[in-house]
């Protein structure tokens, strides 16, 4: 195969999520000309199989909760609301399928860049590389560019359990596409998406167990863990912690057996559907990096500096590919700052300090900078306040006190370095967060703030002022 002048590209783009598209319309906007490689569907993860489609569905099934919940308030009753599992999917399908159009395909016209699809893998050598792709209809293409973003996300990932892939099991992917609610489900793991997705079926109308090799949440406050711990008991969902999974069996009625070390001794869980919700791992098979002077990580990954250069100085990588924090937003800055610095001599670095993290539960879990522990073991001395939500008047008149907010400060300064909430709107307050640990602000400062009476933000004011005030002999509206 021979490269002509029309297969001669300034950027070649590698994935078509939201780290590819970022960079690409970067380079866009820098006159580049540009090349885009998809082997699947257009869009990556999250439009398609993440958080739209799941971020939907948690929607619909905060809807029926809070109809089931009505009671709670003094002239409401509860409704029951039947679950149409089929057209609850088939509308989830209909927004990812309108999204994908407006906010990626139409974007490839709106910008002119040339889409190949089918899969691409590197070819050449460091010093010249090139890239093959496969297409559909069976002949090659070879393309070259100036530089290439490798943007390939990555896919659910299943630790080794004995019988596991023999039995078969749902991952963040595969639920999302289910046509009935499962009478019962087990789920393996512990995380952000472990959390959403059991507390999802368990508002469908599933009987829900996870399985979780430590706590809830357990890179986050363990007062986050235990807070969603009391939800989901609250809601019928069982959590046993410490259980490692040993083997998974399928009897010929279909149910799914997962037998589990659990403090020591060996217990069986059993349920008609098994999730397993343990992480994800890169996509990088068959790229063939190594050829062109990339060597990946011990995961797959592709390792990077702080301006997301890898060894070769024409490839550089972004978004999940990378191993670095697994959300959107974190893509799709990677992608333009990738472009950046490939273009324009710059050196613009990746900073996560002050990086929001949401587990889109209800209430929900959102943190920003560093916890009690991260902070203790960066040397800084700390000092902290948890303010539950009963303190919080929104929380009040929301007739829901599940939760709480808690800082952590530099003992000698003042200076707040992280904050975590577990709170309706959690993700909120961590967005405001990001601006208060941009600013340097400390707890005086975050005390003596406006903030406007009956918002959940407010409560970021009032566990600033614990840290001075006995809030428990204030006014509610004298804050």
């Amino acid at each position: 195969m021979t490269e002509t002048a029309e297969n001669e590209y300034d950027l070649a783009v590698i994935g078509s999520g939201g780290a590819a598209f970022a960079a690409a319309i970067r380079a866009s906007g820098l006159g580049k000309r540009v090349a885009m490689v998809e082997r699947g569907t257009i869009g990556g993860t999250c439009v398609n199989t993440g958080c739209v489609p799941s971020k939907a569905l948690l929607a619909a099934a905060e809807a029926r909760h809070v109809a089931l919940d009505a009671g709670r308030f003094p002239g409401l009753g509860a409704a029951d609301m039947p679950v149409d599992m089929p057209a609850l999917v088939a509308g989830k399908q209909d927004l990812v399928e309108g999204m994908r159009a407006e906010k990626y395909l139409d974007l490839i016209a709106d910008y002119g860049w040339n889409l190949h699809q089918g899969h691409a893998s590197f070819t050449g050598s460091a010093d010249d590389p090139l890239l093959d792709i496969a297409l559909p209809d069976g002949l090659p293409k070879r393309i070259r560019a100036a530089h290439y973003v490798v943007a390939t996300g990555s896919s659910p990932w299943s630790p080794a359990v004995e019988g596991l892939e023999e039995t078969g099991y749902l991952n963040s992917t595969t639920a999302m596409e289910l046509t009935e609610v499962p009478e019962s489900l087990l789920v393996i793991g512990g995380g952000f998406v472990a959390l959403e997705q059991a507390q999802l079926f368990a508002r469908l109308g599933s009987k829900v167990t996870m399985l979780v090799r430590s706590r809830l949440a357990s890179t986050e406050e363990p007062e986050a863990g235990q807070a969603l711990a009391e939800v989901f008991a609250d809601e019928g969902i069982r959590v046993v912690r410490r259980a490692v999974p040993e083997k998974v069996t399928r009897d010929a009625g279909g149910t799914v057996s997962v037998t589990a070390t659990v403090a020591g001794g060996a217990r069986e869980f059993k349920g008609t559907h098994l999730l397993v919700a343990t992480g994800r791992r890169p996509v990088t098979a068959g790229l063939h990096l190594p050829d062109v002077g990339v060597v990946l990580g011990a995961n797959g990954e592709i390792p990077v500096d702080d301006t997301l250069a890898t060894g070769n100085p024409r490839i550089w990588a972004a978004g999940d590919v990378t191993g670095h924090p697994e959300f959107v937003y974190v893509a799709a800055a990677h992608g333009a700052l990738a472009v950046e610095n490939a273009f324009t001599a710059g050196a613009r670095k990746i900073d996560y300090r002050h990086l929001p993290r949401v587990a889109f539960t209800s209430p929900a879990l959102a943190a920003v900078g560093m916890t009690d522990r991260q902070a203790n073991q960066a040397g800084i001395a700390c000092e902290c306040r948890v303010l539950p939500l009963e303190y919080v008047p929104r929380a009040l008149v929301n007739r829901d006190t599940r939760g709480f907010i808690k800082i952590v400060a530099e003992k000698a300064t003042g200076r707040i370095v992280g904050i975590t909430a577990v709170a309706k709107e959690a993700g909120d307050l961590a967005a405001a967060g990001v601006y208060i640990l941009e600013g340097g602000l400390s707890v005086d400062q975050v005390a003596h703030l406006w903030a406007p009476y009956l918002t959940m933000a407010e409560g970021l004011k009032i566990a600033a002022q614990t840290y001075a005030t006995d809030i428990s002999r204030l006014s509610c509206c004298a804050s």
